[in-house]
Protein backbone atom coordinates (compact mmCIF):
# COMPACT_ATOMS: atom_id res chain seq x y z
CA UNK A 1 0.00 0.00 0.00
CA UNK A 2 1.44 3.32 -1.02
CA UNK A 3 -0.10 6.19 0.88
CA UNK A 4 2.47 8.90 0.21
CA UNK A 5 0.83 9.77 -3.10
CA UNK A 6 -2.16 11.22 -1.28
CA UNK A 7 0.09 13.84 0.30
CA UNK A 8 2.25 14.65 -2.73
CA UNK A 9 1.68 18.39 -2.43
CA UNK A 10 3.78 19.79 0.40
CA UNK A 11 1.46 22.73 0.89
CA UNK A 12 -2.08 22.21 -0.31
CA UNK A 13 -4.13 25.39 -0.77
CA UNK A 14 -6.50 26.11 2.10
CA UNK A 15 -9.23 28.72 2.01
CA UNK A 16 -9.38 31.04 4.99
CA UNK A 17 -12.63 32.71 5.95
CA UNK A 18 -14.16 34.42 8.95
CA UNK A 19 -17.23 33.17 10.73
CA UNK A 20 -20.11 33.51 11.20
CA UNK A 21 -20.40 33.70 7.41
CA UNK A 22 -21.98 30.41 6.33
CA UNK A 23 -19.51 28.90 3.93
CA UNK A 24 -17.85 25.55 3.33
CA UNK A 25 -14.82 25.53 5.60
CA UNK A 26 -13.22 22.17 4.99
CA UNK A 27 -9.91 22.19 3.06
CA UNK A 28 -11.26 19.39 0.88
CA UNK A 29 -8.16 17.96 -0.88
CA UNK A 30 -6.18 17.75 2.36
CA UNK A 31 -9.12 16.44 4.37
CA UNK A 32 -9.90 13.76 1.81
CA UNK A 33 -6.29 12.60 1.82
CA UNK A 34 -6.24 12.34 5.60
CA UNK A 35 -9.54 10.48 5.58
CA UNK A 36 -8.04 7.99 3.12
CA UNK A 37 -5.28 7.29 5.63
CA UNK A 38 -7.86 7.03 8.42
CA UNK A 39 -10.09 4.62 6.47
CA UNK A 40 -7.10 2.42 5.69
CA UNK A 41 -6.03 2.36 9.33
CA UNK A 42 -9.40 0.89 10.30
CA UNK A 43 -8.83 -2.14 8.09
CA UNK A 44 -6.37 -4.97 8.42
CA UNK A 45 -3.66 -4.44 5.83
CA UNK A 46 -1.70 -7.03 3.91
CA UNK A 47 0.97 -4.32 3.65
CA UNK A 48 1.18 -2.39 6.95
CA UNK A 49 1.81 1.33 7.14
CA UNK A 50 5.47 2.23 7.11
CA UNK A 51 7.07 5.24 8.73
CA UNK A 52 7.09 7.18 5.46
CA UNK A 53 3.31 6.99 5.21
CA UNK A 54 2.86 7.92 8.87
CA UNK A 55 5.22 10.88 8.49
CA UNK A 56 3.25 12.14 5.48
CA UNK A 57 0.02 11.84 7.47
CA UNK A 58 1.54 13.78 10.39
CA UNK A 59 2.56 16.61 8.08
CA UNK A 60 -0.91 16.66 6.54
CA UNK A 61 -2.47 16.71 10.00
CA UNK A 62 -0.31 19.67 11.01
CA UNK A 63 -1.58 21.53 7.93
CA UNK A 64 -5.14 20.73 8.94
CA UNK A 65 -4.60 22.20 12.42
CA UNK A 66 -3.05 25.28 10.88
CA UNK A 67 -6.21 25.65 8.81
CA UNK A 68 -8.35 25.34 11.93
CA UNK A 69 -6.22 28.01 13.58
CA UNK A 70 -6.85 30.39 10.72
CA UNK A 71 -10.58 29.80 10.93
CA UNK A 72 -10.89 30.70 14.61
CA UNK A 73 -8.96 33.96 14.44
CA UNK A 74 -11.99 36.23 14.05
CA UNK A 75 -13.46 37.69 17.23
CA UNK A 76 -17.00 36.82 16.13
CA UNK A 77 -16.06 33.15 15.80
CA UNK A 78 -14.40 33.09 19.20
CA UNK A 79 -17.35 34.78 20.86
CA UNK A 80 -19.73 32.27 19.31
CA UNK A 81 -17.59 29.35 20.52
CA UNK A 82 -17.28 30.75 24.05
CA UNK A 83 -20.99 31.52 24.38
CA UNK A 84 -22.27 28.19 23.09
CA UNK A 85 -23.51 26.37 26.23
CA UNK A 86 -21.21 28.50 28.41
CA UNK A 87 -18.04 27.52 26.60
CA UNK A 88 -18.73 23.81 26.24
CA UNK A 89 -17.03 23.63 22.84
CA UNK A 90 -13.95 25.47 24.08
CA UNK A 91 -13.69 23.22 27.14
CA UNK A 92 -13.93 20.11 24.97
CA UNK A 93 -11.24 21.39 22.63
CA UNK A 94 -8.95 22.03 25.60
CA UNK A 95 -9.55 18.59 27.13
CA UNK A 96 -8.89 16.88 23.80
CA UNK A 97 -5.73 18.90 23.25
CA UNK A 98 -4.22 17.56 26.49
CA UNK A 99 -4.64 13.94 25.34
CA UNK A 100 -3.27 14.65 21.87
CA UNK A 101 -0.29 16.63 23.17
CA UNK A 102 0.53 13.85 25.66
CA UNK A 103 0.31 11.21 22.90
CA UNK A 104 2.52 13.27 20.59
CA UNK A 105 5.06 13.92 23.34
CA UNK A 106 5.16 10.26 24.44
CA UNK A 107 5.65 9.02 20.87
CA UNK A 108 8.46 11.53 20.39
CA UNK A 109 10.19 10.46 23.65
CA UNK A 110 9.97 6.78 22.70
CA UNK A 111 11.46 7.46 19.28
CA UNK A 112 14.31 9.50 20.79
CA UNK A 113 15.19 6.61 23.10
CA UNK A 114 14.89 4.08 20.28
CA UNK A 115 17.25 6.18 18.17
CA UNK A 116 19.78 6.10 21.01
CA UNK A 117 19.48 2.32 21.24
CA UNK A 118 19.88 2.04 17.47
CA UNK A 119 23.04 4.15 17.55
CA UNK A 120 24.47 1.89 20.27
CA UNK A 121 23.67 -1.16 18.16
CA UNK A 122 25.25 0.37 15.07
CA UNK A 123 28.42 1.15 17.01
CA UNK A 124 28.60 -2.40 18.38
CA UNK A 125 28.08 -3.90 14.93
CA UNK A 126 30.82 -1.72 13.45
CA UNK A 127 33.27 -3.04 16.07
CA UNK A 128 32.36 -6.61 14.98
CA UNK A 129 34.87 -8.26 17.28
CA UNK A 130 32.97 -7.43 20.48
CA UNK A 131 30.48 -10.29 20.13
CA UNK A 132 29.21 -10.14 23.71
CA UNK A 133 28.75 -6.38 23.31
CA UNK A 134 26.55 -6.90 20.26
CA UNK A 135 24.37 -9.37 22.11
CA UNK A 136 24.07 -7.14 25.19
CA UNK A 137 23.09 -4.14 23.05
CA UNK A 138 20.46 -6.18 21.21
CA UNK A 139 18.99 -7.29 24.52
CA UNK A 140 19.06 -3.71 25.85
CA UNK A 141 17.20 -2.58 22.72
CA UNK A 142 14.52 -5.23 23.22
CA UNK A 143 14.32 -4.44 26.93
CA UNK A 144 13.55 -0.80 26.18
CA UNK A 145 10.92 -1.81 23.62
CA UNK A 146 9.14 -3.90 26.26
CA UNK A 147 9.27 -1.11 28.85
CA UNK A 148 7.97 1.43 26.32
CA UNK A 149 4.88 -0.71 25.79
CA UNK A 150 3.50 0.48 29.16
CA UNK A 151 3.52 4.10 27.98
CA UNK A 152 2.10 3.09 24.61
CA UNK A 153 -0.81 1.23 26.20
CA UNK A 154 -1.50 4.24 28.44
CA UNK A 155 -1.62 6.58 25.42
CA UNK A 156 -3.80 4.21 23.42
CA UNK A 157 -6.21 3.92 26.36
CA UNK A 158 -6.51 7.71 26.60
CA UNK A 159 -7.11 7.98 22.84
CA UNK A 160 -9.77 5.28 22.99
CA UNK A 161 -11.56 7.02 25.88
CA UNK A 162 -11.54 10.28 23.94
CA UNK A 163 -12.88 8.54 20.85
CA UNK A 164 -15.71 6.94 22.83
CA UNK A 165 -16.56 10.02 24.93
CA UNK A 166 -20.24 10.63 24.29
CA UNK A 167 -20.10 14.18 25.60
CA UNK A 168 -17.86 15.13 22.67
CA UNK A 169 -19.82 13.12 20.13
CA UNK A 170 -23.08 15.03 20.42
CA UNK A 171 -25.26 15.38 17.36
CA UNK A 172 -24.63 18.43 15.21
CA UNK A 173 -28.40 18.86 15.18
CA UNK A 174 -28.13 19.99 18.81
CA UNK A 175 -26.29 23.15 17.79
CA UNK A 176 -28.70 26.08 17.27
CA UNK A 177 -26.07 28.35 15.70
CA UNK A 178 -25.83 26.89 12.21
CA UNK A 179 -22.97 29.24 11.37
CA UNK A 180 -20.78 27.24 13.77
CA UNK A 181 -21.56 23.89 12.15
CA UNK A 182 -18.79 23.86 9.51
CA UNK A 183 -16.13 24.77 12.07
CA UNK A 184 -17.38 22.23 14.62
CA UNK A 185 -17.47 19.59 11.91
CA UNK A 186 -13.87 20.41 11.02
CA UNK A 187 -12.79 20.29 14.68
CA UNK A 188 -14.42 16.89 15.01
CA UNK A 189 -12.72 15.64 11.85
CA UNK A 190 -9.34 16.88 13.10
CA UNK A 191 -9.84 15.08 16.41
CA UNK A 192 -10.88 11.81 14.75
CA UNK A 193 -8.01 11.86 12.25
CA UNK A 194 -5.52 12.73 15.01
CA UNK A 195 -6.62 9.68 16.98
CA UNK A 196 -6.16 7.45 13.93
CA UNK A 197 -2.68 8.74 13.09
CA UNK A 198 -1.32 8.62 16.64
CA UNK A 199 -2.86 5.20 17.14
CA UNK A 200 -1.21 3.94 13.95
CA UNK A 201 2.19 5.29 15.02
CA UNK A 202 1.90 3.89 18.56
CA UNK A 203 0.84 0.50 17.21
CA UNK A 204 3.89 0.56 14.92
CA UNK A 205 6.16 1.25 17.90
CA UNK A 206 4.58 -1.54 19.95
CA UNK A 207 5.38 -4.36 17.52
CA UNK A 208 5.73 -7.65 19.47
CA UNK A 209 9.19 -8.42 20.83
CA UNK A 210 10.67 -11.64 22.17
CA UNK A 211 9.46 -13.16 25.44
CA UNK A 212 6.19 -11.87 26.82
CA UNK A 213 5.22 -10.47 23.44
CA UNK A 214 1.82 -12.19 23.40
CA UNK A 215 0.52 -10.45 26.52
CA UNK A 216 1.98 -7.07 25.59
CA UNK A 217 0.59 -7.19 22.08
CA UNK A 218 -2.80 -8.38 23.38
CA UNK A 219 -3.12 -5.17 25.43
CA UNK A 220 -2.30 -3.08 22.38
CA UNK A 221 -4.57 -5.01 20.02
CA UNK A 222 -7.50 -4.58 22.40
CA UNK A 223 -7.13 -0.81 22.09
CA UNK A 224 -7.04 -0.83 18.29
CA UNK A 225 -10.13 -0.57 16.06
CA UNK A 226 -12.05 -3.77 15.33
CA UNK A 227 -10.78 -5.26 12.08
CA UNK A 228 -13.41 -5.78 9.41
CA UNK A 229 -14.06 -9.40 8.58
CA UNK A 230 -12.55 -10.88 5.46
CA UNK A 231 -9.72 -8.33 5.29
CA UNK A 232 -6.88 -10.46 6.69
CA UNK A 233 -6.24 -12.52 3.59
CA UNK A 234 -2.77 -12.57 2.13
CA UNK A 235 0.72 -12.63 3.54
CA UNK A 236 1.65 -9.69 5.72
CA UNK A 237 4.75 -7.78 4.69
CA UNK A 238 7.12 -6.62 7.42
CA UNK A 239 7.58 -2.91 8.11
CA UNK A 240 10.87 -1.17 8.93
CA UNK A 241 10.77 -2.09 12.63
CA UNK A 242 9.93 -5.73 11.97
CA UNK A 243 12.69 -5.96 9.35
CA UNK A 244 15.19 -4.89 12.01
CA UNK A 245 13.80 -7.47 14.43
CA UNK A 246 14.24 -10.23 11.84
CA UNK A 247 17.87 -9.24 11.29
CA UNK A 248 18.68 -8.93 15.01
CA UNK A 249 17.10 -12.29 15.86
CA UNK A 250 19.16 -13.83 13.08
CA UNK A 251 22.30 -12.47 14.74
CA UNK A 252 21.25 -13.78 18.15
CA UNK A 253 20.61 -17.19 16.63
CA UNK A 254 24.06 -17.53 15.06
CA UNK A 255 25.44 -19.94 17.60
CA UNK A 256 26.00 -17.51 20.50
CA UNK A 257 29.40 -15.92 20.19
CA UNK A 258 29.78 -16.02 16.43
CA UNK A 259 28.50 -12.51 15.89
CA UNK A 260 30.94 -10.75 13.62
CA UNK A 261 32.93 -13.89 12.66
CA UNK A 262 31.04 -16.30 10.42
CA UNK A 263 28.02 -14.13 9.77
CA UNK A 264 29.38 -11.10 7.98
CA UNK A 265 26.35 -11.05 5.66
CA UNK A 266 23.94 -11.05 8.61
CA UNK A 267 25.84 -8.17 10.24
CA UNK A 268 25.69 -6.14 7.03
CA UNK A 269 21.96 -6.76 6.68
CA UNK A 270 21.38 -5.66 10.27
CA UNK A 271 23.47 -2.52 9.76
CA UNK A 272 21.58 -1.63 6.61
CA UNK A 273 18.17 -2.16 8.17
CA UNK A 274 19.12 -0.24 11.31
CA UNK A 275 20.27 2.63 9.11
CA UNK A 276 16.95 2.61 7.23
CA UNK A 277 15.01 2.60 10.50
CA UNK A 278 17.11 5.43 11.96
CA UNK A 279 16.59 7.55 8.83
CA UNK A 280 12.85 6.90 8.93
CA UNK A 281 12.73 7.88 12.59
CA UNK A 282 14.36 11.20 11.68
CA UNK A 283 11.40 11.95 9.44
CA UNK A 284 8.87 10.88 12.06
CA UNK A 285 10.61 12.97 14.71
CA UNK A 286 10.39 16.00 12.43
CA UNK A 287 6.70 15.32 11.81
CA UNK A 288 6.01 14.94 15.53
CA UNK A 289 7.87 18.17 16.33
CA UNK A 290 5.75 19.99 13.78
CA UNK A 291 2.58 18.38 15.10
CA UNK A 292 3.51 19.17 18.71
CA UNK A 293 3.93 22.87 17.92
CA UNK A 294 0.58 22.92 16.10
CA UNK A 295 -1.22 21.24 18.99
CA UNK A 296 0.29 23.62 21.54
CA UNK A 297 -0.65 26.60 19.37
CA UNK A 298 -4.15 25.15 19.00
CA UNK A 299 -4.48 24.80 22.79
CA UNK A 300 -3.18 28.33 23.46
CA UNK A 301 -5.70 29.71 20.98
CA UNK A 302 -8.60 28.15 22.87
CA UNK A 303 -7.14 29.10 26.26
CA UNK A 304 -7.04 32.73 25.12
CA UNK A 305 -10.74 32.58 24.36
CA UNK A 306 -11.45 32.00 28.04
CA UNK A 307 -9.22 34.90 29.08
CA UNK A 308 -10.81 37.54 26.88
Amino acid sequence: MVMTSIFTSAHLPVRSVSLPTRVELEPQPLLQSLKSFQDSSYNAKVTPFGLEEIQAALIGLAELYNSVGELVQSSSTQQALVHYKEGKLVEEALNESVVLIDSCSSARDIILMMKQNIQNLQSALRRKGANSSIESHIRAYYSFRRKAKKDIVSCLSALKRMENDRTTNFSLLDIPNHDLLPLIRLLREARSISISIFRELLAFLSAPVGKGKARGWLLVSQLMPVIKSGSEKGKKIANELENVDIALRSLLGQGRGNCGNDNKAEVEIAQRRLGTLASSFEGIESGLDCMFRCLVKHRVCFLNMLVH
